[in-house]
């Protein structure tokens, strides 16, 4: 009786999911003239068309674009005001700063532990880590990295830290300490890095005209995605189009997932955009099962995973009001559970879990909050390799 249960609430959350169509859109920020304004940061639909300006006040050279689903804010990096702003997520208005008192913040990016990581421009080029309430933990690379501007973790928890200033890509292990230089080679301005599926760090090289491909021994491969200049700005669609922001163009440029050029889906200058810096997909938020069934369990939350979507691995929060069983338990779209990430009992508080997709091909899964055995929440959350 409980397979089937569960079978039948999986299905109905997949049919509200397919009712209610999801889609996306395109958010960019505009670094403008860099250090001079125009700033704005704009939003698109999901085929890179009706642009409109979601941010233009309370920007001082935006560098990154964060949500935080279940706050009901979007955090903006601004370089030259050495701060990170708050603003609502539904219409950009101006809510506060989150943070300040940092040496030109550039990429923010939440890491395994659920903390934000602050990269920072200049002083002591160290990682800052942050709640992501706004309170500031500590510094937490030992050493600094100059001009720093694009990190990413491998599947060991490793932190990786580009360096625009120094063409080089800094290795630390999974508590901050500095473990040396992974790339130095082949490179004229590394901006955004990421790791694939493979292990590979794929490292966007501002000034070198591609993104490059390296090995897990930091040794040079060949040129992932050509035909570039200035880029800066990745972020991934659904189906595994890579979108990269093109600076010497105005545009946004769309590539497959084996680095083949498709189109420019933002076309240069729309909505007056000049330097693309940051790229941010957001999932549109649409009346769904799970949104009902959170109204009706309020007391339970379950966030959305982040980042989504994801690969290899993303975070998943949760919070329960009293001390239960828990279990957190994966599905795919024909209902069979893939992964058990919790199944333990937990006192009342605030979790979170990383799901790892080792194994897993790409597509949509489903992630379900299960509390003294009964089904709470669900969300959707989308691998993409």
């Amino acid at each position: 009786m409980k397979n089937i249960y569960i079978f039948i609430t999986i299905f109905l959350t997949i049919f509200n999911l397919s009712v209610f169509s999801q889609g996306f859109d395109i958010y960019v920020s505009d670094a403008g003239n860099w250090s001079n304004p125009p700033w704005q940061i704009l939003k698109f639909d999901e085929n890179g068309e009706n642009p409109e300006v979601f941010i233009d006040n309370n920007l001082a050279w935006p560098q990154d674009i964060l949500f935080l689903e279940d706050r009901g804010i979007v955090l903006i990096s601004n370089l030259n005001s050495d701060r990170i702003t708050k603003h609502n997520i539904s219409d950009g208005s101006y809510v506060g700063d989150f943070a300040g008192n940092i040496s030109g913040p550039t990429r923010i990016k939440i890491g395994p532990d659920g903390l934000l990581y602050v990269l920072q421009w200049s002083g002591n080029g160290k990682v800052k880590r942050y709640q992501l309430n706004g309170k500031f933990i500590d510094d937490f690379t030992s050493v600094g990295v100059s001009q720093c501007i694009g990190l990413d973790w491998d599947d060991e928890g490793n932190l990786y830290v580009s360096s625009y200033k120094s063409d080089l890509v800094r290795k630390f292990d999974g508590d901050g300490k500095d473990m040396g230089v992974f790339v130095n080679t082949n490179l004229l301005g590394p901006t955004n890095i990421w790791f694939d599926d493979n292990g590979d760090l794929l490292v966007s090289d501002y000034n070198g005209t591609a993104v490059k491909r390296f090995d897990a021994d930091g040794n040079y491969v060949s040129d992932f995605l050509g035909g570039l200049r200035y880029s800066e700005g990745i972020d991934f669609l659904p189906n595994g189009n890579i979108l990269v922001g093109n600076g010497g163009t105005s545009s946004v440029k769309m590539f497959d997932s084996q680095g083949n050029y498709i189109k420019d889906i933002i076309s240069g200058g729309s909505g007056n955009l000049l330097t693309p810096n940051a790229i941010k997909i957001r999932e549109k938020l649409q009346v769904s099962v799970s949104e009902e069934f959170h109204s009706l369990n309020n007391q339970y939350i379950l966030s959305r995973n982040y980042p989504n979507p994801f690969n290899p691995a993303t975070n998943i929060e949760y919070s329960i009001p009293v001390s239960s069983t828990v279990e957190i338990k994966v599905y795919d779209l024909l209902g069979n559970n893939v992964r058990n990430l919790v199944g333990e009992y937990q006192s009342q508080g605030r979790y979170t879990v990383k799901f790892r997709s080792e194994s897993l091909s790409s597509g949509v899964y489903i992630y379900r909050l299960f509390v003294g055995n009964e089904p709470k929440l669900s969300h959707k959350m989308i691998l993409m390799k």
